[in-house]
């Protein structure tokens, strides 16, 4: 059974700083494409970042936020800097097979987390 659980949201003034974390179990995440996504309030789900060999990222947090993984641990991380109150939403990790350049793509993931909160207040 797979299981993406995230953590490490919560509530941060502009500016600041969070680290999001995506611990899988039931698979292997050095095997599979792993994104994250968010859903603001009244909004569509998108697409935040990718890792596979190297991080993809939407160009609204590109020099902001930082997907990397530890395979050791087989979890995946969001590091997310000066932070802004549009970046306020729900938090998804995902897992899916290489999809080459449709990791932006949320049909291309298979595997889902329930989500954290991230609240940036201005």
């Amino acid at each position: 059974q797979v299981q993406l659980v995230e953590s490490g949201g919560g509530l941060v003034q502009a500016g600041g700083s969070l680290r999001l974390s995506c611990a899988a179990s039931g698979l292997t995440i050095v095997m599979y494409n792993m994104g994250w996504f968010r859903q603001a309030p009244g909004k569509e789900r998108e697409f935040v970042a990718a890792l596979w060999w190297s991080g993809y990222y939407t160009d609204s947090v590109k020099g902001r936020f930082t997907i990397s993984k530890d395979n050791a641990k087989n979890t995946v991380y969001l590091r997310m800097n000066s932070l802004k109150p549009e970046d306020t939403a729900v938090y998804y990790c995902a897992a899916g097979p290489y999809s080459g350049t449709s990791y932006y793509n949320e049909a291309t993931y298979t595997y889902w987390g329930q989500g954290t909160q991230v609240t940036v207040s201005s």
